[in-house]
C-alpha cells in the first residue's frame, strides 16, 4: 500500500465477498489513497516501538496497528470516525474495519 515511485495513489483491489456476515458499507465508497507517511510519525515523537503499520483508506493517514502498544491506528478512527484502515505494505488486499471489528 505504499505509493510507487511516481507517488502515484494507492489503488485499491476489487472487495472480495465479505463471507457469511453481513456485508461491510463501508468498503463500497473506498477510492485510492496516497498514504501520507511510510512510518507512524505518532510513534516516532514519543520514541516508541510500533509492530505493525495501516493507512486509514478515507484520508491516508498512516499510523501503528492494533498490535501495538500506542495503537495510534485506533485512535485515528476515535477522533476522525474513518471506519476502513488496510495494511501498509506492497500488494496487500487485508482491510480492517473498526466499526464492524473485522476484516473486509
Amino acid at each position: 500500500m505504499i505509493p510507487d515511485k511516481s507517488g502515484d495513489a494507492v489503488r485499491l483491489r476489487d472487495a472480495g465477498p465479505n463471507g457469511s456476515a453481513p456485508p461491510c458499507e463501508h468498503i463500497a465508497d473506498l477510492v485510492p489513497v496516497t498514504p501520507h507517511a511510510t512510518t507512524c510519525s505518532e510513534c516516532q515523537v514519543v520514541g516508541a516501538c510500533r509492530v505493525g503499520l495501516m493507512v486509514c483508506l478515507t484520508c491516508g493517514w498512516v499510523a501503528c496497528s492494533e498490535d501495538s502498544p500506542q495503537r495510534h491506528a485506533f485512535a485515528h478512527y476515535e477522533e476522525t470516525d474513518h471506519p476502513v484502515a488496510g495494511a501498509l505494505y506492497p500488494q496487500s488486499d487485508w482491510r480492517w474495519c473498526f466499526v464492524h471489528h473485522r476484516a473486509v
